[in-house]
């Protein structure tokens, strides 16, 4: 009878032994000369890094750009910003650049401070515009939509409505003024302004305020509107627009209650 074969002697080994032990990696320190090498080198680009945003000529303040501006001239904005040109880029305070624009020209709204590498600082600003003006001495105080007084005028601002408080007239007016304060009859005011619709808008020569209730409007041709207060704007300028093709020659319009409006004279 004949004997294994060489392959099953093989296969029978293969089982008698079992599988093959796996080979566990084990996990060796790097060397102390290693680390000493890198420590040093995170120590010298750390010191390069300080010294290109701080010490180097070359991330310094050179220019200082401004944008937006319509009144304020360039010149005058970058005057008040008092950026310090030859410092390093990196510790230029655009914070306090922001504040100390809005403080020095109450004219900016909005303005923001952007660094420019390697050299810049860009200074991109929102003027305020005036929505009413207020005449006080032969000069004139801006008005804007939020009611802010931002700037005196030897000249008035073209196409912008002079804004007259009545509020000592009567004695309801004066009731008005001691609950709402002149700020907040300004305010309202300013809400009028802001509704008024634009084919009378153009036209519209004087906001005048006798209560928080009792707002007028002046026309350039001598024709007045009674607004109101500042509640339902948008209804109220419908109205006058319908109200006012409805009724061309009247002098005189009343949308205090824009379901209830009148027109008189002719």
């Amino acid at each position: 009878m004949a004997g294994p074969t060489t392959a099953e002697r093989g296969e029978r080994q293969q089982e008698s032994s079992g599988p093959s032990p796996v080979r566990r990696l084990r996990w060796r320190p790097p060397n102390p000369r290693t680390i000493i090498i890198l420590v040093i080198a995170l120590v010298l680009l750390g010191a390069g890094a300080v010294w290109l945003l701080y010490g180097s000529p070359w991330t310094r303040v050179e220019r200082v750009s401004v944008s937006g501006t319509r009144v304020l001239t360039p010149a005058e904005v970058r005057e008040a910003a008092d950026v310090p040109v030859g410092g390093p880029l990196i510790s230029v305070d655009t914070n306090g650049i922001e504040s100390r624009l809005r403080r020095e020209l109450p004219r900016i709204d909005t303005v923001d401070v952007v660094r420019s590498w390697p050299h810049g600082i860009g200074l991109k600003v929102v003027e305020r515009t005036p929505v009413l003006m207020v005449q006080k001495g032969g000069k004139f105080i801006e008005v804007d939509d939020e009611g802010v007084r931002f700037a005196t005028v030897s000249q008035a601002p073209k196409g912008v409505p002079a804004l007259e408080l009545a509020v000592h007239s009567s004695e309801s007016s004066a009731a008005s003024l001691r609950r709402f304060g002149e700020d907040g009859l300004v305010r309202e005011a300013v809400r009028v302004a802001g509704a008024i619709p634009a084919s009378v808008a153009h036209s519209t020569e004087a906001v005048k305020v006798r209560s928080y209730d009792d707002i007028s409007l002046e026309l350039s041709d001598g024709r007045t509107v009674d607004w109101g207060s500042g509640e339902k704007g948008a209804a109220k300028a419908r109205t006058l627009t319908a109200l006012m093709k409805a009724a061309p020659d009247a002098r005189h319009f009343d949308v205090s209650v824009p379901t209830a409006p009148a027109s008189s004279g002719s």
